[in-house]
């Protein structure tokens, strides 16, 4: 969706790369773009377009549901990503290759872990804390992940989406390097358990006794 927005942006409204006002633009078009994502997952009770997502739904969930996202969500994600980026392609050739490392391995699949972790913990934070507020959960959400984006964008191209950089690699043919490998799945993929271990160990239990409380003054 962002290449997309990038397109929009530059291409058919015609702002500068180089450019503060397009930027900003652009931010404003990605948030809208998010806030479209979140009203269609909400529209199919729970479609997700991101592998981290997914696997961290799949491990708070129990065996089965970890075994359902790892099989069956998680491909298909990866699958939708390489057929939507052949397609884009197709429609605008001259649009690019996707994300690009401008570091060396390690330090970009440190990057991408640490920028996975802290929108994976805010993620379980905003369900836990607020379910029932779409657009405040939303809102929340879309400017943490844009601001997230911004701080990697130079570096690994601030994915925190394996499947998305899987497009992009397949289509370019290196899809199966170290590079890809590590930064984009193994760096996110481990920071996604880590941020689910750490959240549960360390929030779940202050949620649950702020929830006991008020039980135990009533009776």
């Amino acid at each position: 969706m962002g290449v997309l927005v990038n397109v929009l942006v530059h291409g058919v409204l015609g702002f500068s790369r180089k450019d503060t006002t397009g930027d900003i633009v652009r931010y404003l078009f990605s948030v809208i773009s998010m806030f479209v994502f979140a009203f269609l997952q909400k529209l199919t009770k729970g479609g997700l377009y991101n592998p981290l997502t997914a696997l961290a739904s799949g491990v708070s969930g129990g065996f089965s549901s970890f075994i359902f996202s790892v099989v069956v969500r998680i491909p298909v994600e990866v699958l939708g990503s390489i057929l939507a980026v052949k397609h884009i392609i197709h429609v605008f050739p001259e649009i690019g290759k996707g994300p690009k490392l401008n570091v060396a391995i390690h330090h970009g699949a440190l990057t991408e872990g640490i920028l996975t972790f802290f929108i994976v913990m805010l993620s379980l934070g905003l369900t836990r804390k607020i379910p029932g507020s779409f657009f405040m959960k939303t809102w929340i959400g879309s400017i943490a992940k844009l601001t997230l984006h911004v701080l990697g964008a130079d570096l690994t191209g601030g994915c925190m989406n394996p499947a998305a950089v899987m497009g992009w690699a397949y289509a370019r043919g290196e899809h199966i390097t170290q590079e890809h490998l590590l930064v984009y799945w193994l760096g996110p993929v481990k920071a996604t358990l880590l941020a689910v271990w750490f959240f549960n160990v360390v929030f779940k239990p202050l949620t649950e006794e702020q929830q006991e409380k008020p039980k135990a003054k009533s009776e």
